[in-house]
């Protein structure tokens, strides 16, 4: 038996990958966040699957679920959200599941930040304005963020970011990344990324909070900020550039 952390995407049902599509529709156990993963993709599990929604669980109830499943013999598809890779809890059930002998493997999906930039229209590396993208949230109640990890501190490499879990705080973001960007600095929120009811949000940074909250967003929506937003002028790539040297075998 096997569980399978599977990224379900940022929303709509057709954009889980193959793997995870069939991985899902050979599971007989499938625990997933009924909140965030969308309804339809429980439609590909086999007809005499278990259901586990696990938006009211704690870990210690979620493993108890995935350690049955075990004693069972049977795989179990744990969908999460976006990718696994990111801000998706995997971490401390994966390190659970070490403890108790359970196999395990990852299957990749489509983060919240690709869909957004998808929507956008945008490339988040462009050349000679910006090839780093910082990937991150704000401290809040819940997870207290390390040492050298806040905004103010992220913030001074210029380059752009994204921020996941942190509409509600968006006073704040704009307060901390201001002086760093600038209040022209081009800045984005995309709520609901790829789903029906997707909102786009844009502007600049000094104007993008206003418009967020005038929009009534709140929660499942990615934040960016940084200039390769805006990128119009900017020198081609040399990937596809006809003076770069190519050799045919």
């Amino acid at each position: 038996m096997t569980v399978y952390f599977i990224g379900a995407g940022p929303g709509a049902a057709d954009l889980i990958t193959v793997r995870g599509a069939r991985t899902l529709a050979a599971c007989r156990v499938c625990l997933y966040a009924g909140s965030l993963v969308p309804r339809e993709l429980l439609d590909a599990c086999p007809p005499d699957a278990r259901l586990v929604d696990t938006a009211q669980l704690d870990l210690d109830q979620i493993t108890a679920e995935l350690l049955r499943a075990h004693e069972e013999g049977h795989d179990v598809a744990r969908l999460h959200s976006g990718d696994p890779a990111v801000f998706s809890a995997v971490a401390e059930q994966m390190r659970r599941l070490d403890a108790a002998g359970v196999p395990y493997e990852v299957v990749p999906g489509v983060p919240a930040f690709a869909a957004a930039a998808a929507s956008l229209k945008r490339e988040l590396t462009v050349p000679t304005v910006g090839q780093t993208v910082i990937l991150t949230r704000v401290a809040n109640r819940a997870t207290a963020m390390p040492e050298g990890e806040d905004l103010a501190t992220l913030g001074r490499s210029g380059a752009l970011i994204v921020l996941h879990l942190a509409a509600k705080y968006v006073d704040r973001v704009v307060a901390e990344l201001l002086p760093h960007y600038g209040a022209d600095c081009p800045a984005a929120v995309v709520a609901y990324a790829s789903r029906p009811d997707e909102l786009i949000i844009r502007g600049t940074l000094d104007e993008i909070a206003g418009k967020t909250k005038e929009a009534g967003v709140l929660r499942t929506a990615v934040i960016m900020v940084g200039r390769t937003l805006g990128a119009e002028q900017f020198r081609d790539s040399h990937l596809y550039s006809p003076e770069r040297e190519r050799h045919v075998c």
